[in-house]
């Protein structure tokens, strides 16, 4: 609750959650701003006809269109609020890849978070050999750059999965968790040698009760803290795996594939603005909504910053 407070308190922090309940909002009423056409297949973008070029919005207000869009005076192809790339409604691709957003960055970075988690403490724990192993391990993961390895792995797997969210998440993970690891490791090493920690082992308490009744729970909110950092950095990584092709199906709602669409009349974006400007805003706030909030938490739990708070 006292945390809480402080980031309600913190105009930075406060403007960061305000963006992501936005979002939330966004994707939890998606059925009723954008009604898909097949319940089936809500996530496949409505393509309003197989025109190559961008069509423009038909309103100067997209708030018009949006209105009519949810009071069901018009469907969303006859709305077209934020105009047509390919055919396909860039609205409805915004609201629904609000959802893809929320389900790629909160996976990847769970799944991350928990391998590293699992690598860093069981290391730091142990000691010895077999924290050797595994830093070692982690050693050779980080000598790869994070999205240059990403591009590689999601294009090597492509053949063999299948092109998909799940190919780009794989991707995503396996050069993902090696900070996580390092991060915890080092808690976990200046925790272990708490009292409480010794008086645990004397008493011969089994090693995993010791560490994750007593050691875990006290040096795993920072891990927690830089994850939340990281979710609107690897919505980002991720739309750039979707941008070349190597992300989402072509037609499923994902704000780096509408950017995807509309690489071809970027030279002509002065006339064709609305193909960009509304999805790259929608990944910028997200992201940014994202960051503002990690950074509040950071400066809450390091004492000293906590002047800024």
């Amino acid at each position: 609750m006292k945390t809480l407070k402080k980031l309600l308190r913190n105009p930075l922090s406060l403007t960061g959650i305000i963006l992501v309940l936005f979002f939330v909002g966004v994707a939890i009423a998606a059925p009723w701003l954008a009604p898909p056409e097949n319940p089936n297949e809500p996530y496949r973008i409505i393509r309003c006809g197989y025109l190559p070029m961008p069509q423009p919005p038909n309103s100067s207000n997209p708030l018009e269109g949006i209105w009519k869009i949810i009071t069901k005076e018009a469907t969303v192809c006859e709305a077209r609020p934020f105009g047509l790339i390919e055919s396909y409604d860039i609205y409805y691709g915004i609201v629904w890849g609000t959802r893809t957003a929320f389900f790629v960055g909160l996976v990847i970075t769970g799944l991350n978070v928990l391998i590293g988690l699992i690598v860093g403490s069981i290391g730091a724990y142990f000691g010895r050999w077999v924290d050797e192993l595994l830093m070692r391990i982690t050693d050779v993961f980080l000598a790869f750059p994070f999205l240059v390895a990403a591009v590689t792995m999601a294009a090597v797997l492509q053949p063999m999965i299948g092109r998909g969210l799940i190919t780009a998440m794989i991707a995503l993970i396996v050069f993902g968790w090696m900070s996580y690891a390092r991060l915890i490791r080092g808690d976990i090493l200046a925790i272990k040698e708490r009292d409480y920690v010794h008086a645990a082992q004397a008493i011969g308490a089994p090693h995993s009760r010791i560490l994750w009744r007593h050691i875990l729970p006290n040096a795993i909110f920072p891990t927690l803290v830089v994850g939340s950092m990281d979710i609107g950095s690897y919505v980002l990584s991720f739309a750039a795996l979707s941008f070349l092709g190597l992300g989402a199906d072509r037609g499923y709602a994902d704000w780096g594939q509408i950017i995807s669409f509309a690489r071809d009349w970027i030279p002509r974006l002065s006339e064709y603005w609305y193909i960009v400007v509304y999805p790259g805003a929608a990944i910028l706030l997200f992201v940014l909504g994202w960051n503002l909030i990690g950074d509040a938490f950071r400066d809450i739990l390091d004492p000293r910053l906590k002047g800024r708070i």
